[in-house]
Order: structure tokens, then sequence, then C-alpha cells
């Protein structure tokens, strides 16, 4: 099979956006050990200390959208070069902070340049790869950022053995290193017609996005009244502007619009995955935080590892193949941990979460092939941002539901449960897999390939 020198340059490509990718994944989470030490040292509370982590996690969410809308205005070699610039540029000002608000600083700076990478990760495979070959490119990415979630808490631990909480800036300034082969590899040319900048729908965009995470996160009435209120605006911003943020054109593409409500479900129990099962060892099996680590770092690795599997089997099977095996995968963790937590001792618990980890890796992947196919060149960037922005949103917006579901004293089904919250987690593990087989029977039906249709979108800018 002869392959063009486009898809050639970038497999390079994404060899680096792998290595990218680890970087990237290892600072998303990596305050969330030191905010106890934070709150000491600057005088703060919690919610002010969990900034480091929220504020990062929302301009990255919204920053993958603006980039992916610039990338159809400029070269997307010079986006990535600015953006890792401003990724280490943010880490040596969190690194030299001696107030809270440098810290924080530093933190949003560093969201702002690394919102590049999912960014590019999207964008390069559709550019650079034919549909049949973009699964093993996509796949590379999911390898890197399951890598960086694997090695991450590690990494932080080592670092704060010995040595203090501002060293965790330091291992992102590395991404200096990669600027040089994406400037070698990474050739291609803005849109011809690429239009305005829509700059006051992307900030309602971003107001809208920023009040639900905030109404989630307090409760607070007020917040999701204001969210409700940007959505308004925002929408008859689309809709009256001559070239909007987003081209409404995009929701009325039913194949796109199911695929991203179906996006939505899946960051829910994706984020679930992410936090119950630490709740579950901690809280059930009373496993302190330094071995918790370890009980997770097979399902990463595993999750690592066979990734590249999963991208050659959505070449050669199709992305519906890939799906229906993430979603068996997914069920399978889900039911075993619905029976058996509490039950079980813990070295099972922590092989059933390889079958989850990697199964939501597979889904990752699979998805984005999907999804990928229903959009034109022009629309790829801003409606795989989106897809990215609602993944990272939709996700922080239900940890703060689980953790209500958690203080709850609510009986489980499951007669073999034992131990504090062990009911609530097997009431919440059999409503994922519930959720999962009825997704699975959804995109059977309604987004499998021969249902995917990519409808003609209007080019930017005409």
């Amino acid at each position: 099979m002869e392959i063009s020198s486009e898809e050639l340059a970038g497999r390079r490509m994404m060899r680096v956006m792998l290595f990218t990718a680890v970087f990237s994944a290892m600072s998303v989470f990596t305050f969330n050990i030191v905010l106890p030490e934070l709150r000491a040292e600057f005088g703060i509370d919690l919610s002010q200390a969990s900034w480091l982590s929220s504020g990062y996690l929302l301009v990255y969410a919204i920053g993958s959208v603006i980039y992916g809308k610039l990338a159809n205005r400029y070269r997307l070699k010079n986006l990535l070069t600015f953006g890792l610039i401003a990724f280490a540029v943010g880490s040596l000002v969190g690194f030299a902070s001696t107030a809270f608000w440098q810290a924080l600083a530093g933190r949003l700076l560093q969201a702002a340049g690394a919102a590049v990478v999912p960014a590019a990760a999207m964008l390069i495979p559709i550019r650079y790869f034919p549909p049949e070959r973009r699964g093993g490119a996509m796949s590379m990415t999911a390898a890197g950022l399951a890598l960086g979630t694997a090695i991450g808490p590690a990494v932080a631990a080592l670092v704060l053995a010995a040595l203090e909480w501002r060293w965790l800036f330091v291992p992102p300034v590395l991404v200096l290193a990669l600027v040089p082969f994406f400037r070698k590899y990474v050739n291609d040319d803005p849109a011809p017609n690429p239009g305005k900048i829509d700059w006051p729908g992307a900030a309602l965009l971003a107001a809208t996005v920023t009040f639900a995470l905030l109404g989630t996160t307090y409760l607070s009435g007020w917040l999701f009244a204001a969210a409700a209120l940007m959505l308004c605006l925002l929408a008859w911003r689309l809709a009256t502007a001559s070239d909007p943020f987003v081209q409404p054109a995009l929701f009325r593409n039913r194949s796109y619009s199911s695929g991203l409500a179906m996006v939505a479900l899946i960051s829910c129990i994706a984020s679930g995955m992410a936090l119950l099962p630490p709740v579950l060892l901690a809280d059930v099996y009373g496993l302190d935080s330094g071995w918790i680590g370890f009980a997770l770092v097979p399902a990463a690795a595993a999750s690592s590892a066979l990734s590249r599997m999963g991208g050659k089997l959505a070449d050669r099977k199709g992305d519906s193949s890939l799906y229906t095996l993430a979603s068996g995968l997914l069920m399978l963790c889900f039911t075993l941990l619905a029976v058996f937590s509490g039950a079980a001792p813990v070295w099972t618990i922590a092989s059933f979460l390889i079958f989850g980890s990697v199964g939501q890796t597979f889904l990752q992947v699979s998805f984005s092939i999907s999804l990928s196919k229903t959009l034109s060149k022009e629309q790829a960037g801003v409606g795989m941002g989106l897809m990215t922005m609602t993944n990272f949103i939709v996700g922080g917006m239900a940890a703060s539901v689980y953790g209500l579901l958690l203080d709850m004293d609510t009986h489980g089904w499951n007669p073999l449960a034992a131990g504090k919250n062990a009911g609530m987690f097997a009431n919440v593990f059999g409503g994922f897999l519930i959720l999962h087989a009825g997704l699975l029977a959804y995109y059977r039906m309604r987004l499998r390939p021969g249902r995917l249709t990519k409808r003609p979108l209007p080019a930017e800018g005409r």
C-alpha cells in the first residue's frame, strides 16, 4: 500500500503529538494532590485553592474550540508554536510565584497554551489521513493521554517527596523541545476564505460554559440563570451575525448534533470512571493515597499500551466495530464493579478497572473517528473543538454531581456490597451499565457507518 508524502508527514507529526499529549495530560490534574498544602501556605479556603484545577480545566476546554476556529485562519504550525510557548511560559510564571494569584495566573496561562494540543490532535488526522486510516493516528494521541494520566501521579509524588509544590510547574517546560519538530513537519495552509473571527460570539460561548460549570460546582440558582441568559444571547448572536463563531448549519447536521449529545453522556460516565474508583478504594477498602495510586496504575498502563491496537482495529474493521468492543468492555467493568464492590479483594477491583480504562480509551478513539466523518473540512476545527469542550465541561459538571451522590446515605440493591457507601457505588455502577447499553443501542441504530452522513455546510466566510 503506497503512502502519500502528506500522510507520511502526518505520521511523524502524530509521533511528536504523542509526547506532547503526555505533558498535556499530566498537567490537567497534577495540582489536585497539593490543594491542602496551598490552602495552608496562602491562608485560603479549599474552594479558592481548587481553582488551580477547575480554572485550568475551564480555560483548557474553551481554548480547544478557539484554537480549532483559528486553525482556519492561521497555519497550524504557528498556532502550535504559540500554544506550546505559552504553556512553558505559564509554567515558569507558576514556578516563580510567591502569591496565590501568581500561581493561578501561571496555571491559566498554562491552560491557554496547552489547549492547542487537543485541537491539533483532532485536526492533524482529519487533514493528513484518509478516513479509513484515521484510527491509528487518533490512537497515538489517546496513548499519550493515557500514559500521561498513568505517570502523572507518580511524577507528582516523586517531585513532592524531594521538593516543594512549585516544582510541579517544571515538567511542562520540556515541551519547548518539541516545537522544532512541529515547525519541521507541519506544513499546512489556512483556509482560502477564513472570514473574520466572531469574538463576541466566542465570549458568549465562554461565558455560557463558565456560568454553567460554576452553577454546578456551587449549586447556585443565580449562576444557572446567568448561564441560561448567556445561552440565549449566544443563540441570538449565532442567528444574526454575518459570520458567527459557530455556523448554525453545524447543529442542523443531525449526525453531528446527535453525536455531540452522546459525547455529553459518555463524558458523564467517563468522569465517574475517573472520580469514583479512588473514592471506592479509600472509603470502602481503607487505602491511603499512595496505595490508591499504585492500584490505578495497571489500568492506565494497559490503556496506554493497547490504544494503538484499538486504532488499528478501527482502521481494519471500522470504527463501529471498535465502538461495540469498547462498549462491551465498559459494560463488563460496570457489571463486575456493581456486583463485587465491597465484596472482592482490592487486587480484583484493580483488575476490573483494566476493562473500563481500555474500554474508555477505545471509545474515545472510535467516537472521535465517527464524529469527524460527519464534518466538512471547513467545519472540522470548530466541530471537533466543540466535542473536546463538551467532553471536559460536562465531565467537570458531572464530578460535582457525583460528590453529592456520595454524601447521601443510600442503601444499594446488592446484598454483597459491604462497607461505607458500598451500596451507593453498586447503584452508580449499575446505572452506568444501563446507560452504556442504551448508548450502544442508539449508536447501532442511528450513528453506525452507513447512517453517518456528512451534510454540506457553507464554508466559513462565504
